[in-house]
């Protein structure tokens, strides 16, 4: 599979640059991302929910950069495995210019291959998938980079929301507008325990 794409985002190259290597942001923007910690120099440990067609899974992984040029360009290595639904890699060459005083276009171009279940699902699908994660990231990147405290509350927010509820937190129910909240809270502890 190979994705290329360019984006516009509102922010000059150095804070687009900051905001590509803030863990907190980046947490915040990848749909489905679960955690994402340091695990040496530039590299982070991933976990991730992530559905691709009929195909959805808890992915475990690690991102690391390479060739780093800031403010300008990196290549990220990434790897992440499924489980039963199988396993994903790749690369991507990220590049940064400027596009005036307040604003920077990004573009990259990754590739990848997935084995297990996923490659069984068909590119099709798999490339579809792929795009609507991009999309869906950088909507929420280029909404978020003007002011990065409300991305981190955001996702301060959603660690609250996602926490393992224990027995005690039963009787304290949510009212029924966190109904939402709850269920995804209980299908997620019911996906980590398969």
């Amino acid at each position: 599979m190979e994705l290329t794409e360019s984006h516009s985002l509102p922010v000059p190259q150095q804070r687009a640059w900051e905001a590509l290597n803030d863990t907190a942001i980046l947490k915040a923007c990848i749909p489905g991302c679960e955690s994402i910690e340091a695990d040496g120099e530039n590299a982070w440990s991933v976990a991730l929910m992530a559905a691709v067609g009929p195909v959805k899974a808890r992915f475990k992984g690690r991102l690391a950069l390479t060739d780093v040029e800031a403010p300008n360009r990196y290549t990220i290595h990434f790897e992440g495995q499924g489980g039963a639904a199988g396993f994903g890699k790749g690369s991507a060459q990220v590049l940064l210019q400027s596009a005036g005083d307040d604003a920077t276009t990004l573009s990259y171009t990754a590739t990848a291959q997935v084995g297990g279940k996923l490659a069984q699902i068909g590119s099709r699908l798999v490339d579809g998938a792929a795009q609507k994660i991009a999309a869906h990231f950088f909507k929420r990147f280029g909404e978020q980079l003007g002011d990065s405290t409300s991305v981190i509350a955001e996702a301060e927010q959603t660690e609250e929301a996602e926490a393992p509820q224990t027995e005690g937190d039963d009787a304290a129910e949510a009212p029924s507008g966190d109904e939402p909240n709850k269920r995804r809270r209980s299908w997620t502890a019911w996906i980590s325990k398969s």
